[in-house]
């Protein structure tokens, strides 16, 4: 289960909407499984922005650096599906390397969030493990 506030839900919501139709991402900061903020990151992917996302490399070593000796890390990343259910892409699957990462995924129908589910990375399939998303 990972638990997030309501206010970085809405957060990446409005990132996601802002976005399409191409996908939003970010970094999801926190200990544990409980996120704290979030780290908008430009869409640095190559090719097609509209079913392909990657958060910035630069974003993301800044973001470690900062996080240093505070008690926080990097827990997960989120990122939208514009037009497509909040589960994991084929894209998705094989992007999938680091298993203690948390996978968040916003929907986006229309240009209107649908739904944000969580995922964990499975060890033994190399697929995706549906986790709770408690929002508080």
């Amino acid at each position: 289960m990972i638990t997030l506030p309501r206010t970085l839900l809405r957060q990446i919501e409005n990132a996601a909407e802002a976005a399409y139709p191409n996908e939003c991402c970010g970094l999801l900061i926190g200990s544990g499984l409980t996120a704290t903020r979030v780290a908008e990151s430009p869409n640095a992917a190559e090719g097609d922005k509209t079913t392909r996302f990657e958060a910035s490399p630069q974003l993301r070593f800044d973001v470690m650096r900062r996080l240093e000796g505070s008690g926080e890390d990097i827990i997960g990343h989120y990122h939208s599906h514009p037009g497509h259910p909040a589960i994991p892409s084929k894209h998705d699957r094989d992007m999938a390397f680091e298993p203690g990462l948390v996978w968040l995924i916003t929907s986006v129908i229309n240009g209107k969030t649908a739904e944000t589910r969580a995922y964990r990375v499975d060890e033994e399939s190399k697929g995706f493990k549906e986790a709770t998303v408690c929002i508080q």
